[in-house]
Parts: C-alpha cells; sequence; structure tokens
C-alpha cells in the first residue's frame, strides 16, 4: 500500500476532498448495456455509487415490488421488538385471498390467523396479497393507514420519486416507484434487516398444505444471488429487483417493464455480469490498521497511537484498480484529554488526484488531560518552540 502524508490543508488542495466515482465511470468510457425495458438500474451495496442507469428516476407502476417496503416495516418492527415471530395475525375477509388467477396467494383461510414470520415469508417468497394486507392491517388498521407508514418510510430512505396507495402493488392511481428508489429500498433490506434478509433467498415455502416456489429464477441459477423480489402486473410489466455477492463486492440491479419472466432473469442476470466484469471493490486498508504515532500536548502520555475506524474500500473500473494511492490527513499533534475512537483526521484512498473514499482516522487509547504544573511547563515548551 502507498502511504502519503500530508498536512490538512495540502490535501485540500491535492484531492479536494471530492468522493466521486460517476467521474471514474466516465473517464473510463464505458458503455451500459442497451436493454429493451422501461427502466434499469446498477448499484453499488458499499457505496450507493450508481454503475449503469436507463430513466432511473422516472415514477413507475412497480407490481409487487411495492412488497419490498410492506416486508421491510414488518422487519424493522420484529427488530424493535414492536412484534413477534410468533404474533398471531388475523387474515380478514377483506385481505383474504379468494384464488384469483390475478393476483398471487398465500392462501390463509379467511378468519383464521398466522405467525407473523409466517406471514413475512409468505410476503416474501410467495408474494402473497394476502399475507401484505392483513399485516398491513394489523399493524395500522388499514391497508390505507399502512400505506402513509410506507411513504413515511419511503421519505425516510430518500426515495424521492415513489408514493404507495397500497401494500401490495396492485394497480392504483398514483402507486409508483422509480428504479433508483427501488435500489434504495433494497439496499435498506440489506443493510438492516439483519437475519431476516435470508429469506429473500429460501427457494420456497409452504403453507396450509401449498407449497410454492419463489419467483426470483436467478436464486436457481446463480449461486451469488441472495434476493430480493419479483414483481408484475399488466400495466408494469415483468420486475425484478436483485442482489449478488461476488467475491466481497455485492451489486443490486432493478430491472423494470420486461416483456416476460425470462427476460427480466436474463437482463437482470447480464447487467450484474456486466458490473462485475467492468469494476471491482479494493480494499486499501482493514479497520484497525496501525497508521501513525502523534505527540500529544498536555496530556498524561507524550504520544498516542492512530487507526483507521473502519475498512478503507475502493470501488474502481478494473482499469484503475492498481492506480490507487491513499493519503493520511492527521495533524502534527494532538492536545489531551482524547478519548479512545475519538475521529482526529482521515485516510483517504485517492485515483488521479481525487479522492474516491474515505475512512476515519481514530485514536486507540484514552489520555487524560496530566497535572496543572505539567501543563504549565509544557506551555513554557510549546511557546519557545514556536518562538524559536
Amino acid at each position: 500500500m502507498t502511504v502519503k502524508y500530508v498536512k490538512q490543508q495540502l490535501v485540500q488542495l491535492v484531492v479536494g476532498i471530492s468522493v466521486s466515482l460517476g467521474s471514474v465511470a466516465v473517464n473510463a468510457a464505458i458503455t451500459p448495456p442497451t436493454m429493451e425495458n422501461a427502466a434499469y438500474i446498477l448499484m453499488d451495496y458499499n457505496t450507493g455509487e450508481i454503475l449503469a442507469q436507463k430513466n432511473a428516476t422516472t415514477p413507475l407502476p412497480p407490481a409487487s415490488l411495492t412488497k419490498m417496503m410492506t416486508s421491510y416495516i414488518i422487519e424493522q418492527r420484529l427488530a424493535s421488538g414492536d412484534l413477534t415471530e410468533d404474533e398471531q395475525v388475523l387474515m380478514s375477509e377483506n385481505a383474504w385471498c379468494r384464488g384469483s388467477s390475478s393476483q398471487s396467494c398465500m392462501y390463509v383461510p379467511v378468519n383464521k390467523t398466522a405467525s407473523v414470520i409466517d406471514m413475512l415469508r409468505g410476503i416474501i417468497i410467495q408474494s402473497g396479497n394476502d399475507a401484505s394486507m392483513a399485516m398491513a392491517e394489523h399493524i395500522a388498521g388499514s391497508e390505507a393507514s399502512f400505506a402513509i407508514l410506507m411513504n413515511e418510510q419511503a421519505k425516510k430512505l430518500g426515495m424521492d420519486n415513489t408514493n404507495f396507495v397500497n401494500a401490495t402493488g396492485m394497480p392504483d392511481e398514483g402507486h409508483q416507484a422509480s428504479a433508483l428508489d427501488l435500489a434504495k429500498l433494497g439496499r435498506a433490506i440489506i443493510k438492516n434487516s439483519g437475519d431476516y434478509y435470508k429469506i429473500y433467498s429460501e427457494k420456497e415455502f409452504t403453507y396450509n398444505g401449498i407449497t410454492q416456489g419463489n419467483r426470483n429464477a436467478l436464486l436457481s441459477t446463480d449461486s451469488t444471488v441472495d434476493g430480493l423480489k419479483t414483481g408484475h402486473t399488466d400495466a408494469a410489466g415483468y420486475c425484478l429487483v436483485a442482489s449478488s455477492n461476488r467475491d466481497g463486492m455485492r451489486l443490486i440491479s432493478v430491472i423494470m417493464g420486461t416483456k416476460s419472466q425470462q427476460e427480466r432473469a436474463d437482463q437482470s442476470r447480464e447487467l450484474l455480469n456486466w458490473g462485475y466484469g467492468h469494476f471491482t471493490t479494493v480494499t486499501k486498508a482493514p479497520a484497525g490498521q496501525f497508521v501513525s504515532k502523534l505527540p500529544v500536548w498536555f496530556g498524561a502520555a507524550k504520544e498516542i497511537e492512530l487507526a483507521t475506524g473502519d475498512s478503507l474500500k475502493v470501488l474502481t473500473t478494473k482499469t484503475q484498480k492498481n492506480k490507487i494511492t491513499t493519503v493520511v490527513d492527521i495533524p502534527e499533534s494532538l492536545e489531551a484529554p482524547i478519548k479512545k475512537g475519538q475521529e482526529v483526521g482521515k485516510m483517504l484512498a485517492v485515483i488521479d488526484g481525487k479522492a474516491v473514499a474515505s475512512v476515519p482516522i481514530i485514536a486507540t487509547s484514552d489520555i487524560e488531560q496530566a497535572g496543572f504544573f505539567s501543563r504549565m511547563w509544557q506551555h513554557v515548551v510549546r511557546w519557545g518552540q514556536n518562538v524559536f
């Protein structure tokens, strides 16, 4: 690893602290895929950077991709303790699925109950409209009230081109989401849902004696794919949000508005392969790596060790992966008191003079202030150094 130590002012001038992978991709002149669909996007999970897109901010009918928000709210309530896995949920007559061929169902009998964890699997794996509506009623009293919660959560996630009207994704006026917003939602599920994310990779679920398979065909054809959700209505076409994790790099793809199940799977596979073919994630420094020792003024100890507070991972094109250098932006000294874990600088990854990633540099121990007379003497010494 090439490490350069520079003063803070020089870092500002050299790299501008401007983190932007978009310029890296443009400069590399990588042509994004051409696909016959309404919209698509490819996002790097770790950084949130967009690697390729088409109509990514256009609001479109999301069909059952809507259920990602329904399941996300359930998962967050399970994590907070507001719901429990074995809590029983009533299948009301309003939510009950009558077996219509126009919608997917979990097939919980009317006026019977199922546990929250079974309902969650029914939503994610079987894409059950009945399970989605029953959970919406259980959490918010009605599907309309639940849609308010969905939109509140969407706002928190920065889903600026999304509006939810129902919990299922059935066609409804004003019910829409963009490919970018759905990628943001997928990223939030992976990041915040803990072990519940594993459900998105389960290939089938049996309830009430009925076994149904996960409609995400990539789960059976690509071992690196572990989620997330399919969708289809006449208005939306065939849609798929997929996530793949290869060699420590996770990508999220969103395909909207294809003509068939096969096309949404093929295009998702093509988009993921394109991303992994052109981009890579390079770890320039692990979390906790020793960086430097700095002198400490007015402290019970005269110096302190610094380390990286997190792993410095760099998303870059494969053609640029060997051009990455690192710059350590730290002061010449520190003053006590200092707390363990306190951020005192940054380590930056630099490509062609521009910072593309950074992590904090932290103190590895506590240092208390020295006694009064010791501090006074150090003030004299420091004054003398500045004068002479």
